[in-house]
């Protein structure tokens, strides 16, 4: 079969521009309207995409109210999406340092049973300044530390889905017996963060577990992805270091004995999209024009974990001594090197790097017709540096119902996209190895 492009959507509740709450073509439910999201959701699944992804925030945004903030939890959310779609994959995101593992994996395995198997966990470790303060800690754990919880976590976590298989619910009425025990395991973890006996509460799901889905771009995240993540969502503003994530990511995967087709390289995409390359820049134009440097200079200071920028000239050419050692970032440190090096690399001003990342926030935003991105996303597929993009549309509903309309059409005609679902589980949408399988194959590795 020929390969085909993965395509979600990441639904921010206006559209993904920092500004998109103010446009005047932005949708004009509340951002705590369930329709909101339901029309979206239903949007993209009449285009086939793969999946709804929904990102999270575990503290209040520090913009002094001017910018909106979507503020509904996504496993709630999603299991309210469940009930008003059919085919579609819903990806949540929740943290391995700020949750439980036997919590977190009853949350998940109620909603892969309640939407018939299409759920998938975007695995963070959480960096955002302050967050330990919401959960009762004193300070945020380092970024390393983060990630070693994260393996503890998911040593945890990933032995609890396997600690109630579905074979073992037998519901048998006739003869009295609901279950096998023998085949419900105590688990039994102890390890240096987190412990739990098991088993799990909840018979084994239609996926067994979701799809693992992580965005961590550092060595230590390279490295935890090629361990675990099964999609990967990852944020490239040019194609030359996307191809070189690529390369890198499935070699590791291949080094630990699992097949390069599991594990899917998505990064982010921002179209804006107009009938003229005018019309497409414009819708741009008109996004910034309704944000300032100040919103985007508290998002900046957040990325590279509370460095404060006011005193970094607006439009001047930004230098080296202007970032904080990059590495030395406790925060996102991969986007904290990305921006950066961008930033130096193409000469930017503060106020044009402001205006860059208002748009996607480190991902590809572009403008153009239907065509033009169409052509990246087919040029970024075909030259090793995506399997598919996690759509961001700037503003919903508009762009998200031209990229669906226009852009869709185009690379089904191009054989790239699929015309009709042909599973009914995110595994199946992803081209993914069932979960048994795949746990074999990394053991022979």
């Amino acid at each position: 079969m020929t390969r085909q492009l993965h395509l979600n959507l990441f639904l921010m509740p206006r559209g993904h521009h920092e500004s998109a709450w103010r446009h005047p073509r932005s949708a004009p439910e509340s951002l705590t309207d369930l329709q909101l999201y339901a029309k979206a959701a239903r949007i993209a699944e009449d285009a086939r995409l793969d999946a709804v992804f929904l990102a999270d925030a575990l503290v209040a945004p520090a913009s002094g109210g001017l910018v909106a903030s979507g503020v509904l939890e996504p496993i709630t959310l999603l299991s309210a999406l469940a009930a008003v779609t059919d085919r579609i994959g819903l990806i949540g995101t929740a943290s391995t340092t700020y949750s439980l593992p036997y919590t977190l994996a009853r949350q998940f395995a109620t909603l892969d049973h309640l939407s018939n198997g299409r759920a998938g966990w975007n695995i963070v470790t959480s960096w955002a300044p302050n967050a330990a303060l919401n959960y009762g800690l004193d300070a945020e754990p380092s970024h390393g530390e983060r990630y070693r919880m994260a393996a503890d976590f998911m040593d945890a976590i990933d032995a609890l889905w396997r600690s109630w298989p579905a074979e073992a619910l037998l519901d048998d009425r006739a003869g009295g017996r609901y279950s096998d025990p023998s085949r419900i395991i105590p688990v039994n973890h102890r390890g240096p963060f987190h412990s739990t006996k098991g088993p799990l509460n909840v018979p084994g799901s239609p996926q067994s577990r979701p799809v693992y889905v992580q965005a961590g771009q550092s060595e230590d995240g390279r490295a935890f992805a090629a361990e675990w993540a099964e999609v990967i969502f990852t944020a490239h503003l040019g194609k030359d270091t996307a191809q070189g994530f690529y390369a890198d990511i499935k070699a590791r995967a291949a080094a630990r004995g699992r097949r390069r087709d599991d594990v899917v390289v998505l990064p982010g995409i921002s179209p804006a999209i107009g009938s003229t390359q005018a019309e497409a820049d414009r819708v741009f134009e008109e996004l910034d024009e309704l944000t300032s440097p100040e919103i985007g200079l508290t998002r900046l200071t957040a990325r590279f974990g509370g460095h404060d920028f006011s005193d970094v000239p607006l439009d001047r050419p930004l230098r080296v001594g202007d970032f904080p050692d990059p590495s030395a970032v406790e925060a996102s440190k991969s986007r904290a090197m990305g921006i950066a090096g961008t930033a130096l690399a193409e000469g930017l001003t503060m106020r044009q790097l402001l205006q860059k990342l208002a748009g996607a926030r480190g991902h590809l935003a572009i403008a153009g017709t239907p065509e033009r991105i169409a052509d990246v996303i087919e040029d970024w597929f075909t030259s090793g540096a995506a399997d598919g993009f996690n759509v961001m549309p700037p503003v919903i509903y508009e762009q998200l119902e031209l990229f669906t309309a226009e852009v869709v059409p185009i690379l089904q005609k191009r054989g790239l996209f699929r015309t009709e679902y042909t599973g009914h589980t995110l595994r199946d949408h992803f081209g993914l190895a069932p979960v048994a399988q795949y746990r074999a194959l990394s053991a022979a590795g």
